[in-house]
């Protein structure tokens, strides 16, 4: 496809935006303090609005239309927890992250558990982060591809290498102000499409809601043999129940707000507790409608396509091509120039706020809790931030050669790996904050135990999901409560090997709810 030039034209002008506001905010940064946290200067608004940009990322893009347009609305089931989380995370979690000048998400755990805990979770985080980009990169250079006609490993320089750009030279700053006009041009693109198929409906935005409801589209359900199953609401870890969903999104929303390290940097580049509480405030009363749109985005994709059929349209549906391509199609097929090149840059958005985010925090986390704390401490401040430069610099090379690699490989094997190793590493965060919030039992050994006790776990669970074990040893619970149940473990193999191993005087002032 060769895209018209108005559409080169306005993907053009929004690359450049990006850019330039990266080189335009490169002038402050004269230390790491502004380097990774802002100079802690950002109103709640700002850091709001920058938090919906790193959480909706490419899933809400695709991903939900997808879903919605295949399927009903049960997975925007867990979102609705979101608020719960967010209350819970403004008044328990966030003041121990904005006591003192902290940083990092880990610099707690240090305090609580001692500092082998602390250098544990700073490279689980950063080798989960190297994956989780590449893998981001390489989905959205798909997008791009589809859209465009350019080859993937074209895709993948062009939106790496900006990325990298306004990252590398802007520094947190950039990454903030970008991800709020990313989280507008995102939205802004759904709301075209939305506008759009209810002009070319005959029966409008009516039509949609009529059609929707009648064909149970906008239903809490599961497809099962074909047909929209209504989910039952019972307490089931053996499948997707309404209630079970809820306790999942409680879950993966509280992780969030406890140990994300992109969450938590902005807790800190916040001007007071008061404007932190606000920006969670903001990114909730945001993000939950921005979601709730895009999956309406993908029942009006539904709604349309029967009503003007297309052949590629009803392979997403039966499953004979991917669901996730229908809003690239959509955008291909039925949208004038100009448009195309906006949404063009909405996919890009997607994408991009969640980058620009994971490349500064590993360079937060790998200086703040690794190299200056144990490999080269006592080091002046220019030295520190030169070697932030060099670790973004760094990280975004890793993020494009990983890409790459899986764009080249017929197996896709780096994606299955990064999977696998995001699942390692990241389980059991939640469970080992909230020992530590909640608690004053347990140090490093007892965590040290909970962390291996859900690895194993956790190993248990991939390899039954990849017949490597008999199958009287595969797990009886659905895979989506994987992560549940990993906090569990580490929370109570932490609580309870605290308690019975010998115990060690530690002052834990100002580091449990207790204290």
């Amino acid at each position: 496809m060769e895209l018209p030039t108005l559409d080169i034209l306005v993907l053009l002008g929004y690359l450049a935006l990006m850019a330039g506001m990266g080189f335009w905010f490169s002038r402050k940064n004269v230390s790491t303090e502004d380097y990774f946290v802002g100079g802690r200067s950002f109103a709640g608004w700002v850091i709001g609005l920058s938090m919906v940009g790193t959480s909706i990322s490419s899933v809400t893009f695709l991903a939900y239309p997808a879903d919605a347009y295949k399927t009903a609305w049960l997975r925007f089931l867990p979102n609705l927890m979101m608020p719960l989380a967010v209350l819970i995370a403004a008044y328990v979690f966030l003041p121990f992250f904005r006591r003192g000048k902290i940083t990092s998400a880990y610099e707690y755990l240090e305090g609580r558990f001692g500092p082998s805990i602390r250098v544990y979770a700073a490279v689980a985080f950063i080798v989960a982060q190297l994956f989780r980009v590449s893998i981001v990169l390489f989905l959205v250079s798909l997008v791009v591809h589809e859209l465009t006609g350019l080859a993937s490993t074209p895709c993948i320089l062009v939106s790496g290498l900006l990325v990298a750009l306004y990252t590398v030279v802007g520094g947190f700053r950039a990454v903030i102000w970008t991800d709020v006009i990313q989280t507008i041009v995102l939205m802004a693109g759904g709301v075209i499409c939305v506008v759009m198929i209810a002009q070319m409906l005959p029966g409008g935005l009516g039509q949609i809601f009529s059609v929707g409801l009648a064909e149970g589209k906008f239903a809490i359900a599961e497809l099962v043999g074909g047909n929209l199953e209504p989910v039952s609401w019972e307490l089931s870890l053996s499948s997707k129940t309404a209630t079970m969903m809820l306790f999942l999104g409680l879950t993966v929303w509280l992780t969030e707000y406890s140990s994300n390290q992109n969450v938590v940097q902005r807790y800190c580049a916040a001007k007071s507790t008061r404007e932190a509480r606000k920006a969670m405030f903001v990114c909730v009363s945001v993000s939950l409608p921005v979601w709730a749109f895009f999956m309406f985005l993908g029942t009006s994709l539904y709604v349309f396509y029967q009503q003007f059929p297309a052949v590629e349209a009803a392979e997403m549906l039966d499953g004979a091509r991917k669901a996730e391509q229908i809003l690239p199609y959509f955008i291909i097929n039925e949208l004038p120039p100009g448009v195309t090149g906006l949404l063009i840059s909405a996919a890009l958005a997607a994408a991009m706020s969640s980058l620009d985010s994971s490349i500064n925090a590993i360079s937060t986390v790998s200086i703040v809790d690794i190299y200056r704390r144990h490999l080269v401490p006592g080091r002046n401040d220019k030295h520190y931030l030169r070697v932030a430069w060099l670790i973004s610099g760094l990280a975004a090379v890793a993020m494009i050669g990983g890409a790459i690699i899986l764009a080249e490989s017929e197996t896709k094997t780096l994606q299955d790996t990064g999977s696998i190793l995001i699942s390692l590493l990241g389980g059991g965060l939640l469970g080992l904050y909230l020992l530590g919030f909640l608690t004053r039992r347990g140090d490093a050994r007892a965590v040290g135990m909970g962390i291996v006790c859900t690895m194993a776990f956790t190993a248990w669970t991939l390899l039954s999901t990849h017949e490597l074990l008999p199958a009287f040893l595969h797990f009886p619970f659905d895979l989506y409560y994987t992560g549940f149940i990993g906090n569990l473990v580490m929370f109570v193999v932490g609580f309870l090997a605290g308690t019975w191993l010998p115990k060690r005087e530690r002052n834990l002032e100002h580091l449990t709810v207790w204290d």
